[in-house]
This record gives C-alpha cells, sequence and structure tokens, in this order.
C-alpha cells in the first residue's frame, strides 16, 4: 500500500482515468464483490465495491491505498484485505455518506488500522 491511504501506490498498476466499474474485488483469501463506482480524486482515491448477493447488495468504500494490484485484462482488482475486514467496514450509503468528512475520516481510520 501507499503511504498515503487515498492514493494508488505506483506498483498497483492502476492508470488514471480508467474505467474500473464493473471489475471483480479479490481479497486476500477469495472474492468478495465487483466495484459499482470509482474515483481517481486526490487525497481520496477509492473504490465503492458491492460486496452483497442480487438485491440485498451492501456497499463499502474501499481507499486506493488497499489496493495491490489491478488487472486489466482478468478485469480484477486485488486487494491487501481479507473478506471479513472488508466484510466488517463501514457501510456505504450513497445517500449519506457522498462527500460526508466524517464517513471519510472513518473510513480512512479503519483501514489504516488494518495495513499490513
Amino acid at each position: 500500500m501507499t503511504d498515503s491511504i487515498w492514493g494508488y501506490h505506483p506498483a498497483a498498476g492502476h492508470t488514471e482515468g480508467t474505467d474500473l466499474v464493473g471489475y471483480k474485488v479479490e481479497a486476500v483469501d477469495g472474492a468478495i464483490g465487483k466495484v459499482d463506482k470509482h474515483s481517481d480524486d486526490v487525497d481520496s482515491a477509492h473504490l465503492i465495491v458491492d460486496i452483497g448477493v442480487w438485491i440485498f447488495g451492501r456497499h463499502v468504500m474501499l481507499p486506493a491505498g488497499t489496493v495491490k494490484r489491478v488487472d486489466r485484462d482478468a478485469r480484477k482488482i486485488y486487494v491487501a484485505l481479507t473478506q471479513e475486514q472488508i466484510r466488517e467496514s463501514p457501510e456505504f450509503d450513497r445517500a449519506r455518506h457522498v462527500g460526508d468528512a466524517d464517513y471519510h475520516d472513518q473510513v480512512g481510520g479503519y483501514y489504516q488500522s488494518h495495513r499490513s
């Protein structure tokens, strides 16, 4: 991961502007979901990942610094987190959390405490 939890590590292979929507997300211990939305914003780059099933979707925000590798050919993103760490992260609610600085800080703190 990068020094900033909110930026992609150069070795991750992400090119700014690449559309990651629909990419599968792989935790260190297996598949966890797919990218529903992403942002390349400076100091706030992140993925919104749907980790639920079908209509009962649950979304979480993964800071870009958790991304280990982007495989464009396979359309997969590998993150340096376990499935449990992702499942137990603060849930993302688009209606409440877009632009919410407190939520941003909460998510950043959660993932900072789970860095390897």
